[in-house]
């Protein structure tokens, strides 16, 4: 076999080296902006204790380690009996707030929803007809309709979240017909690489240890 013409040779080194540096750049670029961003918490800290101060140079990712240690420190405190009282007494006061009030209670009840173990808000991969009738999306459950919705129309919904790409933070809240969900195998995980790649990375199927499923 005749060795390949060195054109072909160089663009295939070029496309080999991009794979190898594209990913590491990304994530370099993201894991730097997310401690950038989490090294904000050290304005909480004195002046005169902060590490420049102290050491002459800052420490990167110092933030991340004061954050942790105030996450960790929050949840002992308020684990308890008496600090659960405390937190409610407190809520108690700042939903009374005009406007803080309800933005408190609609973000409390989503991190509520999405942390909890039993919970069942982006557990589920589906696919969706959307945004027409001739074409789908991935999406992802958060759950059922609101009551109002079936009893006035007599139908069974499901609410779902359909991300933007390759943005997936961004996005459109959907109640589609429980007969029009067809719910997928790949993880919550496996959709968001799909999303955020624009389809690129794509997980296998069928698995290797199940048979597949056939379409409705």
């Amino acid at each position: 076999m005749t060795p390949p013409a060195p054109r072909h040779s160089l663009k295939t080194y070029l496309a080999t080296g991009l794979l190898i540096w594209i990913p590491l750049t990304v994530t370099f670029v993201v894991i730097r902006f997310v401690v950038n961003v989490v090294d904000q918490v050290l304005v909480l800290v004195p002046g005169r204790w902060r590490p420049e101060a102290v050491l002459g140079f800052p420490i990167p990712g110092l933030g991340i380690l004061l954050a942790f240690l105030v996450l960790l420190a929050t949840g002992l405190l308020f684990a308890n009996l008496v600090g659960r009282r405390l937190v409610a007494a407190a809520e108690r006061q700042v939903v009374r707030i005009p406007f803080v009030g309800p933005l408190y209670r609609a973000s409390k009840q989503v991190t509520e929803t999405v942390l909890a173990p039993d919970g069942k808000a982006f557990r589920r991969v589906v696919l969706i007809r959307w945004p027409h009738e001739g074409s789908r999306a991935l999406a992802f459950v958060t759950g059922v309709s609101p009551a109002e919705v079936q009893a006035r129309t007599g139908e069974r919904f499901v609410s779902v979240y359909v991300p933007t790409t390759p943005n997936p933070t961004s996005g459109f809240i959907l109640l589609v017909p429980e007969e029009d969900v067809i719910e997928l195998e790949m993880t919550v995980e496996e959709a968001f690489r799909a999303i955020v790649s624009l389809g690129v990375v794509l997980p296998e199927w069928p698995r290797p240890d199940r048979r597949p499923h056939a379409l409705p």
